[in-house]
C-alpha cells in the first residue's frame, strides 16, 4: 500500500458536497497527503483544482483522473493506484457498485456518504468476502448518515455498565437542510421498499449473529420521552442498522444491546406533522411521475450558501438504560447536510489512510473500522461529544 501513487482519490468533487469535501481536505489535510480528484468531466475537474489552488497553491499541479463511474476497467486501475477511495457520487444504488467492486478486489479502502440500506446490503452480499480476502475496508455511511449516530453510540457505551442488557435510544434534532443527494436517495429507497427488505433479509441469513451475544435495532413507537422532554418520531433511516451492526461486532456493547432511533420535536403538533410528511413522501415515491416531479424540485449537486450553512446546527441525544442506571450523552455540531458531512467524510478517509486502526477488513461500520481514532479526529475537527447526565 505504501508504494501506491496516492494516499487518497476523491470521486465527486465537481458536485456540491464533494466540492466541500475537497475544500476541507485542501485546508486541513497533512502536507504529506498525496491525493487526486477523479471524475468524467475534465473541464469541471480543472475548475475544482483552480478553486483548491486558491486555498493551497501546492495543489495547482494535483493530478486529475478522468474516469467514468461505469467504466469497470478504469475504476480498477484507479483503485490499484491509491490506498483510499472517497466517493460522493450517488444515488449509490444506481452508480456506486462498480467502484466498491474495484476497491474490494485490490485491497483499497473505500468510504462513501450513502444512506441507502439496499445498496449497503447488496454490497455486503456481493463484495464482503472479496474485501476480507484482499484486506480492503469498505466503510459506508461516513456522513451525517451515520457518523454522529454510530460514533455517538460508541462514545456513550464507554460510560455505560455493560455487564447486562443495555437499551439505547438516539434522538436527532436539526435546523439544517438535507442535501439534494440525500433526498433523491431517500425517495429511491422508499420506492424500492420490497427490494430493500429482500436484500436485508438475504444479508441477515448470510451474515449470521454474534456468538453468545445479541444486538438488535428496535423500531420504537411515537411517544413523549420522559428524560429528554421531546416527542419522539421513529426514523426509518439506515442509522439504526449501522449502530446495531457496530453493537454486534464490538463486545464492549455488552451481551444484550438494543438501539432505537428517533427524531425529536418539542411539541406533539410538530411530531404529527413530521409523521404526515414522511407518510406523504412514502406514498409519492410509489408513483413514478410524482416522484420525478418532487425530485426535480430538489436538484442534486446544489446546496445552501455559506451564510445559511453557518446558521444551521444539529444535536443527537443518546439515552442509555442499563443496570438500573440512566446515562445521557450528546453529539452536536453545525450544518449537518453539507459542512459537517464533508468534514466527517474527509476525516474518515484521512483516518483510514494514516491512523493505526483496529485490525479488520470487509464491509464494516465506521465505529468498527476506526473507533477511538475517528472519535478523536471528530472532536478535534469541532464536533462535541459530551456526557450530560450520569
Amino acid at each position: 500500500m505504501a508504494d501506491r501513487r496516492f494516499d487518497l482519490v476523491l470521486f465527486g468533487a465537481t458536485g456540491f458536497t464533494g466540492g466541500l469535501t475537497a475544500e476541507y481536505l485542501a485546508r486541513n489535510a497533512p502536507a504529506r497527503l498525496r491525493w487526486a480528484l477523479a471524475g468524467r468531466n475534465p473541464a469541471k475537474l480543472e475548475a475544482v483544482r483552480e478553486r483548491l489552488a486558491a486555498i493551497d497553491p501546492r495543489l495547482e499541479t494535483m493530478e486529475l483522473l478522468v474516469v467514468d463511474a461505469a467504466d469497470e476497467a478504469a475504476l480498477a486501475e484507479v483503485a490499484k493506484d491509491t490506498r483510499v477511495v472517497v466517493t460522493t457520487v450517488g444515488p449509490y444504488l444506481q452508480l456506486g457498485a462498480p467502484l466498491v467492486a474495484a476497491c474490494a478486489g485490490v485491497g483499497t479502502d473505500y468510504v462513501d456518504l450513502t444512506g441507502e440500506p439496499e445498496f449497503v446490503d447488496r454490497m455486503w452480499l456481493a463484495h464482503h468476502e472479496a474485501a476480507v480476502a484482499s484486506g480492503a475496508r469498505i466503510v459506508h455511511a461516513c456522513g451525517f448518515d451515520s457518523i454522529p449516530h454510530d460514533l455517538g453510540a460508541f462514545f456513550t457505551m464507554k460510560h455505560v455498565d455493560t455487564d447486562g442488557p443495555v437499551g439505547l435510544r438516539g434522538v436527532v434534532r436539526s435546523s439544517g437542510m438535507f442535501s439534494g443527494g440525500t433526498f433523491h436517495s431517500a425517495m429511491g429507497a422508499m420506492s424500492r421498499a420490497r427490494q430493500m427488505r429482500q436484500a436485508h433479509a438475504e444479508r441477515r441469513r448470510s451474515e449470521g449473529r454474534p456468538t453468545g451475544r445479541s444486538s438488535r435495532a428496535v423500531a420504537g413507537k411515537p411517544h413523549r420521552d420522559a428524560v429528554l422532554g421531546y416527542w419522539l418520531l421513529p426514523l426509518p433511516t439506515i442509522d439504526p442498522q449501522v449502530v446495531q451492526r457496530s453493537g454486534a461486532a464490538l463486545p464492549a456493547y455488552g451481551p444484550e444491546f438494543r438501539y432505537s432511533h428517533y427524531a425529536g420535536t418539542k411539541t406533539l403538533r410538530f411530531a404529527a406533522a413530521g409523521m404526515a410528511g414522511v407518510g406523504a413522501l412514502a406514498v409519492a415515491s410509489q408513483v413514478k411521475p410524482l416522484r420525478r416531479f418532487l425530485e426535480g424540485k430538489v436538484p442534486q449537486g446544489e446546496g445552501p450558501d455559506e451564510a445559511k450553512r453557518k446558521r444551521s446546527w444539529f444535536t443527537v441525544d443518546f439515552v442509555a438504560e442499563a443496570g438500573g442506571e440512566t446515562v445521557q450523552t450528546r453529539v452536536s455540531g453545525g450544518d449537518p447536510g453539507y459542512t459537517e458531512t464533508a468534514m466527517m467524510l474527509a476525516e474518515s478517509a484521512l483516518c483510514l489512510a494514516f491512523d493505526d486502526n483496529p485490525s479488520t477488513a470487509g464491509s464494516v461500520t465506521p465505529a468498527v473500522a476506526m473507533g477511538d481514532n475517528l472519535l478523536t479526529r471528530l472532536q478535534k475537527a469541532g464536533l462535541t461529544f459530551e456526557v450530560i447526565a450520569h
